[in-house]
């Protein structure tokens, strides 16, 4: 199997962009961007470390919960997790981010591209506090670039359309696949019920 290797092996198979492709890229955000913001509950933040070894988390909260600081920087709060830490260890190799803002039943996406710093500001904390709880930390974007992304990959996943989704009933729990991925001694029923209780502590 060979690879594509160089720039223009690759342009010589896709061509070039299209004007309207290149044009829509903005430096700040704008009117359309904040709207976009405004409304979305979903992140996928793209991170890697100084050895190029990359992760994707996602982020989810309330609309809004992503705050346009300024037409240059985001707040992203960040909500108690599993204390992985995989994006916020790789900031500090490598601060770049990718963002990818989901908005539910649109399927045109935001792409933001950036600086990213974690910071336990207090009073920035404060203004992302949600349930009257602040957040543990934020992480703060510098943007660099911003803009829409087209709709074709969620027409051709019909992602928004609740009738292709499979049925959830038959397919396996957390419980089930973490048993078998990791070989707990207590049932996926018991784990499943533990995440339940663990999710309804820690939301916020």
């Amino acid at each position: 199997m060979e690879f594509i290797s160089t720039r223009e092996e690759l342009r010589a198979r896709y061509g070039e962009a299209s004007s309207r492709a290149r044009l829509k890229e903005l430096q700040k955000l704008d009117g359309h961007c904040r709207g976009f913001l405004a409304k979305s509950p979903f992140v996928l933040i793209g991170s890697q470390d100084s050895s190029g070894r990359g992760d994707v988390t996602p982020k989810g909260d309330r609309p809004g919960f992503t705050i346009a600081l300024d037409d240059h920087t985001l707040a992203i709060p960040d909500r108690p997790g599993n204390n992985r830490l995989d994006t916020w260890e790789n900031l500090i190799e490598n601060p770049s981010v990718g963002l990818l803002f989901l908005i539910p039943g649109m399927d045109e996406t935001l792409r933001v591209e950036g600086i990213g710093r974690l910071t336990f500001d207090d009073s920035l904390r404060a203004r992302c506090a949600a349930e009257g709880k602040l957040p543990t930390a934020v992480l703060v974007v510098e943007v660099r670039s911003a803009f829409m992304h087209c709709a074709k990959a969620f027409m051709r996943s019909e992602l928004w359309k609740p009738e292709t989704w499979p049925d959830r009933a038959k397919l396996p729990t957390l419980g089930q696949i973490l048993k078998d991925q990791i070989g707990f001694e207590q049932s996926a029923a018991e784990t499943d019920q533990q995440l339940v209780e663990i999710y309804r502590q820690s939301m916020w």
